[in-house]
């Protein structure tokens, strides 16, 4: 098994940790995993790209990647070159209202999100990157769910470990939700 995912969003939604998150949580599952990162020098707003490839064997597609299997979209923006790499059959998580449905791909296992209001409902407005891993993880099944919680608090700096228990609700809110 080896699978590719594009996620592709704007600067301030998580995009980074969450890519991180996920290449994480498959090397502490005894996976392989490679990760690229692609972002502009805005800290909001600006383009931010990642690419992470899983396998259960040494990995054949670099993290920069012609094509994948799935991806995350965030928001629209920025969305167009990851949508034109998408091979059809595969999962896209889309983050709707920002990203319109009708604009992903012909093919594709199109699943939708809101994933602010998500957050949101359970008390974490600022991880709606996580619920979008949550969701994506439901779908793909990469890992299992409790690795990403795992990753994800490993990977918090401590100035941020106060956020890890929010971040967890969003994880499992994003798995419940997809």
């Amino acid at each position: 098994m080896e699978r590719e995912v594009i996620v592709t969003g704007i600067g301030g939604q998580g995009i980074q940790l969450l890519a991180k998150t996920l290449a994480l949580a498959a090397t502490r599952a005894g996976l392989h995993a490679m990760l690229s990162a692609d972002y502009g020098g805005e800290m909001r707003g600006g383009p931010s790209k990642a690419s992470v490839v899983v396998g259960d064997g040494p990995l054949h597609a670099l993290p920069v990647l012609a094509s994948a299997w799935s991806a995350i979209v965030a928001h629209h923006r920025f969305s167009e070159p990851v949508l034109a790499r998408l091979r059809p059959g595969g999962p896209v998580i889309a983050n709707v209202p920002l990203v319109d449905p009708a604009a992903l791909p012909d093919g594709m296992e199109v699943h939708t999100i809101d994933a602010a209001a998500v957050a949101k409902k359970v008390g974490a407005p600022n991880a709606i990157g996580f619920v979008l891993l949550g969701a994506y993880n439901a779908v793909a099944r990469m890992v299992e769910p409790e690795a990403l919680a795992a990753a994800m608090e490993e990977l918090l700096p401590p100035y941020r470990r106060q956020h890890a228990p929010a971040n967890r609700k969003a994880l499992e809110a994003g798995h419940g939700a997809s």
